[in-house]
């Protein structure tokens, strides 16, 4: 991912890019977090069965709820920013009619699994975090395939989550209300390289 200081980059400029990109013959993703553009890499197969597992286990809690596969949300304080998480927990009509950036307001939990790249530590470790929340969505749920682990956040206060808990891969964690989950981790361990 490689990322741009945003000095003159306007919202408008930002979604034209975004819809240029999709265009594109090769895929990428755009993200504007913290003040700065950012471009990765479409995700690999484990990391598509990461975010298929977890819809199953979604499903299974509440199937009035689904797990959105990378819809574009608008973050940050004064929704200055936008991003796509690997995948939002929301109710089934969440974002019905809002188009590719839609409001966070309903948004239960987003998800990130970390990504074989250089730039996964400060982007999905540091600035989103921060980034969601400053927006008020209740849970981050990080599946962090370098360290093997699962980092559940929760209590955003406006600037920062209040708890973080982490599990190693293999142990159950909880991730908290509004999500209400129990996740046992064991499966993850067979999808990291």
């Amino acid at each position: 991912m490689s990322v741009v200081e945003d000095r003159v980059l306007t919202q408008d400029v930002f979604e034209e890019l975004a819809r240029s990109a999709i265009r594109a013959e090769e895929a990428l993703r755009l993200e504007f977090v913290n003040g700065k553009l950012g471009v990765k890499a479409v995700p690999d197969g484990d990391h598509g069965r990461i975010i298929a597992w977890l819809t199953q286990i979604c499903m299974q809690s509440d199937p009035s709820r689904w797990l959105f596969g990378e819809q574009g949300l608008r973050i940050e304080s004064y929704r200055k920013g936008n991003a796509r998480p690997d995948a939002s927990l929301a109710p089934i009509d969440a974002f019905v009619g809002q188009g590719e950036w839609a409001s966070p307001d309903d948004v239960l939990m987003v998800v990130e699994v970390t990504s074989y790249d250089e730039d996964t530590d400060r982007r999905d470790r540091v600035e989103k975090p921060r980034a969601y929340a400053e927006t008020g969505i209740p849970v981050y749920l990080l599946i962090d395939r370098d360290s093997c682990e699962v980092k559940v956040h929760s209590g955003p206060d406006g600037v920062r989550y209040e708890q973080v808990v982490t599990v190693p891969y293999g142990k159950t964690v909880t991730l908290p209300d509004p999500v209400g989950i129990e996740l046992a981790t064991e499966p993850l361990k067979s999808w990291v390289r």
